[in-house]
């Protein structure tokens, strides 16, 4: 063998131990994540590709039914459907009624008991975040006995402190969809709540401190500390609110109202779940889904680039 040719294949045999031990390595993060990885796909992608496929098609649900292809007519249907006009409105109704609730007011109330003890803090905490633990269905059961026009504790005691008339909560078009805005976000203040509190315990109290002996009032501090440095978590709570109030609402709306009276409390979900599972339009349900799928992706992608130019960290 020539020299050039035993350098070679010393070098190759130092070089191939080295590359069996490497690739395993490489490839070892990669199966951490592998199986949510397959999880996502399959309990997401693999829906959400079915989903699109079926919007091109009119078909009942049924096995034995076929499905015929109609092409972009369930688009063109969906836009022209007067209910599909009254949904996206009360939609937007509700992604706006439930900011107060679940941003502003939750906001308010960890700034205003961070400075209690911590025994006490713990206690609070519990009592605020006990209504999210309640199952939807239970918790608009108990809504609907206490909201109820003649045996409501609500109605009994505006009659007899004030003499009103039975205030029809669920069956007022006009008052409906903000009784089920208000179940809501009582429902979600203890979340937003305990969110708000987690991300003040990570704002450095040195700021604070520093403020104090500077002079700095408490609205000052407020004001040009506190909500500068929860501006991350502001956009993020405001983003998950508008992308899912129709969701959060949806088990209330079926319970309490069923989208009526006259449809003034119908949402986009539960249109979407109405044209599936009520009148088996499974081609119509795919494609209204698809255009919210669009129009909820592309308001998710504005809020990141917001919150990438408006937030402020603390570094």
């Amino acid at each position: 063998m020539s020299p050039s040719g035993a350098v070679y294949a010393r070098t190759r045999t130092r070089l191939l131990p080295r590359l069996n031990i490497a690739w395993p390595r490489r490839l070892e993060p990669y199966l951490y994540v592998l199986p949510a990885v397959i999880a996502i796909v399959f309990w997401i992608y693999r829906p959400l590709a079915q989903t699109f496929e079926l919007s091109f098609y009119e078909w009942n649900l049924l096995p034995t039914a076929p499905k015929v292809w109609v092409g972009l007519q369930n688009y063109s249907r969906i836009f022209s459907l007067p209910d599909m006009g009254v949904a996206l409105r009360n939609t937007f109704v509700y992604m706006l009624g439930l900011l107060p609730l679940s941003v502003l007011l939750p906001m308010a109330i960890a700034i205003v008991t961070d400075n209690i003890g911590k025994r006490a803090r713990t206690i609070y905490r519990a009592l605020v975040f006990l209504p999210m633990m309640m199952a939807p269905v239970v918790v608009a059961v108990i809504w609907r006995w206490i909201l109820h026009p003649t045996n409501g504790i609500v109605n009994l005691v505006l009659e007899g402190l004030f003499s009103l008339e039975p205030v029809r909560f669920f069956s007022d078009g006009n008052l409906a969809i903000w009784a089920i805005i208000f179940i809501t976000g009582w429902k979600l203040t203890g979340l937003s709540t305990l969110v708000f509190s987690a991300a003040l315990t990570n704002i450095s109290r040195e700021y604070l401190e520093a403020a104090s002996i500077d002079g700095a009032s408490r609205w000052q501090i407020v004001r040009y500390i506190l909500i500068p440095l929860l501006s991350p978590t502001i956009l993020f709570m405001t983003m998950l609110s508008l992308l899912l109030a129709s969701q959060w609402t949806f088990a209330y709306i079926n319970v309490l109202t069923q989208g009526g009276p006259l449809g003034s409390t119908t949402n986009i979900y539960y249109l979407l779940w109405n044209y599936g599972f009520q009148s088996f339009a499974i081609g119509w349900s795919s494609a209204a889904a698809m255009l919210m799928f669009v129009g909820f992706g592309v308001l998710a992608l504005v809020f990141l680039r917001l919150s990438s130019r408006l937030a402020f960290y603390d570094n």
